[in-house]
């Protein structure tokens, strides 16, 4: 309970600009929180398609695969549905690229979707506790003009020690909602190097069968 009253001591002696910098704290870290369970249900559920697709496209069963793309959510089926549709109509190996780095265009901003704004809220955290401090420090300032001259080095002591409240809070909140934009931003990164990864195997797999059947007639 100690640590409690400390705490809301702090934020009230830290004035009226605590309260926008505990919003967008609060507003970052809610969608901080929400990008991180998406990404990782991304994640999941690509991993689990790839290891039912990729052995059927071994086997040459492009039918299947593209039964098993078109019925499955995750976003590895969006960009093999392309590439497995534009396989079953020309055949030629640069015209599925295409399709599958056009479905890519589409994926990756969805992947990204309101991750700068973790970043863009951590900035906005630092810069209200910066002026909360110099509105602070001016209204000091002006308190300690009008003061008794005895009392003038304990009043601006007092008034920057709560100015400074807003400052240390600011960055209380900037510094994790830093963090989480760059884990956000690293998963972010490894999912898409995940669906590169799936499309070459799918690609070369698709590749090599084409060149297996025109071997053997």
């Amino acid at each position: 309970m100690e640590i409690f009253y400390s705490i809301v001591a702090f934020f009230q002696k830290g004035g009226l600009f605590m309260y926008p910098i505990l919003l967008v704290f609060a507003a970052g870290m809610a969608i901080a929180v929400e990008r991180w369970f998406q990404l990782s249900r991304i994640r999941s559920a690509n991993h689990s398609m790839w290891k039912l697709l990729q052995p059927v496209l071994v086997k040459g069963q492009f039918d299947k695969a593209r039964q098993m793309v078109n019925k499955n959510k995750s976003t590895i089926s969006q960009m093999l549905a392309m590439g497995l549709a534009r396989q079953g109509a020309v055949r030629r190996r640069d015209d599925i690229e295409i399709a599958m780095e056009e479905s890519m265009m589409e994926i990756i901003p969805q992947l990204e979707k309101r991750t700068p704004y973790v970043a863009l809220l951590s900035n906005i955290a630092t810069l209200l506790g910066l002026l909360g401090t110099i509105m602070g420090l001016i209204e000091a300032f002006t308190a300690v003009a009008n003061a008794n001259p005895a009392e003038k080095a304990d009043l601006l002591s007092a008034s920057i020690s709560v100015a400074m409240n807003t400052t240390a809070f600011g960055l209380m909140s900037a510094i994790p909602l830093l963090l989480f934009h760059a884990k956000l931003t690293s998963t972010t990164g490894q999912i898409i190097d995940s669906l590169e990864m799936a499309s070459v195997k799918a690609l070369n797999t698709i590749s090599n069968f084409a060149k297996r059947q025109i071997e053997a007639s």
